[in-house]
């Protein structure tokens, strides 16, 4: 599926498909691959093979949820794929008055390098200070509802409250804030584009007044020194003050002379129809044909239902960032030199896929998967194996897949993006 802002080419594109072996396995609250080792029909079963037992130490939390490390189907290599999957709850948290925040970057997570993310809460009144940062934020409302400010660049003001779902995009150089409305604040994702980013190294509006002389700022704002004097000493980050008034007031008083921003930062993701839903599940694809503020960043949010399968795929302009909401899934990454890997993920977890790399994620739980892809890309693309292979010439594909004609007209096409079980 590809939109490039033109031609949305979504609607001739599977995303989702359902197996059988798949649909045993959930039934059972089983991924795949621990099915089939039960069923004693892979090599290295610990049922079969006593070289595969671990009478040793174990982390009986961690070993359930990565089941397809601990005992990787017999399809992956024994030169294993870079890790490609970093949980949140390893990442410190920085505590404030007023809410938290903890980032998984290219530090945590090596192979990431063209993205990074920042898991932030903030109570109710609690304000993550105003400043800016050198790479462009992209964020998703996981909970609750926050009033975001920004100022366009020509200075014009934008205030805007957003719930969960919603999304918000701040260009790099952007001055801009976020606070935590009533009942009870909200929390947030963030992606940054830049592996290397570190939330700890923004512009701070109190960081700033602190290095600063104050003689040049008492002349630059026109007042005196001692009317400064209570200036904080240090940053604020994350701070608690009241909740907000009425956001009408709110954009009034911002406004002022110039008046308000023609640019919307904000965009209401379930305002949207899905992009294309399908009986498995459904996604949502927004990019700077959909969301104009996003000039660097693109999304897919999906949706796959008990048992589906996000589609054998791969991404020919991007690396893709995941960060699961909901569910359970499990990924094969197949990468080049003969090497593939597989590996479990759990609400909370962050997956990443290089560019070009073929890829699948499927629901391996017992209830909805919803997870986000993001790509450091103005638009969203990706490419379909099937469709591939349904609109290469036939004699070619039978003969590499040692298939018969029957077989391949089966591959699902350009508008079949369910694969039978």
């Amino acid at each position: 599926m590809e939109n490039d802002g033109n031609k949305n080419q979504f609607s001739r594109r599977g995303f989702l498909g359902v197996g059988s072996a798949a649909l045993a396995a959930v039934a059972g609250g089983l991924s795949v691959s621990s099915a089939i080792a039960q069923e004693g029909q892979q090599p290295g079963n610990p049922r079969t093979d006593r070289s595969a037992s671990d009478p040793g130490p174990t982390n009986n939390g961690l070993d359930p949820q990565n089941l397809d490390s601990a005992w990787p189907p017999a399809t992956d290599s024994k030169s294993l794929v870079q890790t490609f999957k970093y949980p949140f709850s390893f990442a410190n948290k920085r505590t404030y008055k007023g809410g938290w925040s903890r980032e998984v970057t290219v530090r945590e997570l090596a192979v990431s390098k063209s993205l990074a993310g920042v898991n932030m809460r903030l109570t109710a009144g609690g304000v993550r200070e105003l400043h800016w940062h050198t790479a462009d934020e992209w964020a998703f409302v996981l909970y609750g509802s926050a009033r975001i400010t920004a100022i366009d660049r020509d200075g014009k003001s934008f205030v805007a409250d957003v719930k969960k779902n919603d999304l918000w995009y701040f260009p790099s150089g952007i001055p801009h804030s976020i606070q935590g409305l009533e009942p009870d604040g909200t929390e947030f994702m963030l992606v940054f584009d830049d592996g290397d980013f570190s939330e700890s190294e923004t512009v701070l509006l109190s960081d700033s007044v602190a290095h600063l002389p104050p003689e040049i700022l008492s002349k630059n704002f026109g007042v005196s020194q001692l009317a400064l004097k209570n200036l904080p000493k240090h940053e604020l980050f994350i701070f608690q003050t009241a909740v907000p008034g009425p956001l009408e007031a709110d954009q009034k008083a911002a406004a002022g002379a110039l008046g308000k921003s023609s640019t919307d930062f904000a965009f209401r993701t379930m305002e949207m129809p899905p992009t294309k839903r399908t009986k498995s599940g459904e996604v949502r694809i927004v990019d700077s044909s959909t969301f104009k503020a996003s000039t660097n960043v693109a999304m897919a949010m999906v949706t796959v239902r008990p048992g589906g399968l996000r589609e054998l795929h791969w991404h020919p302009n991007a690396d893709e960032w995941q960060y699961y909401i909901t569910g359970k899934a499990r990924m094969t990454v197949v990468s080049t030199g003969n090497r593939a890997r597989t590996m479990d993920f759990q609400e909370g977890d962050v997956g990443y896929v290089q560019k070009t790399l073929l890829h699948y994620i499927e629901n391996t739980g017992n209830s909805d998967l919803v997870f986000l892809e993001m790509f450091k890309s103005s638009f969203y693309q990706d490419l379909s194996l099937s469709e591939w292979l349904a609109h290469t010439p036939p004699e070619l594909v039978m003969a590499h897949l040692n298939i018969d004609r029957a077989t391949l007209d089966a591959i699902p096409r350009d508008e079949l993006v369910v694969v039978p079980g």
